[in-house]
């Protein structure tokens, strides 16, 4: 499976996906097309952790001072299905490889 969890209104992830040749992969816009419980536990399935989803640069992490409170990985995970701002991204999936975030060195691997 060749797919790409992104957000349109995000700069990088429209630089990443400009920059790509998305022709065989699946795009979810996440804020209109949020990520399922399914999804979720499939992506939580290839990296072993929903914290690496989980982005803490998100306005609504300081706003909620989640950064005071302990979070476990439960709860990283109910965070990011009830609010698309919390899943990091750009997600992309090509087949078991999976990349979490917008590193430039990890996103050319998928090139």
């Amino acid at each position: 499976m060749k797919k790409i969890y992104y957000l349109k209104t995000c700069d990088t992830c429209r630089r990443i996906l400009k920059e790509m040749d998305t022709t065989n992969y699946v795009l979810q816009e996440i804020k209109t097309e949020p990520i399922t419980v399914n999804q979720l536990d499939g992506l939580y399935a290839l990296t072993k952790s929903y914290e690496v989803l989980f982005s803490k640069m998100a306005k609504k992490y300081k706003q909620m001072d989640l950064k005071s409170q302990t979070l476990a990985e439960k709860d990283f995970r109910q965070l990011i299905l009830d609010e698309y701002t919390f899943l990091k991204r750009p997600v992309i999936i090509n087949n078991k490889e999976v990349l979490v975030g917008n590193t430039k060195k990890r996103v050319d691997i998928f090139k």
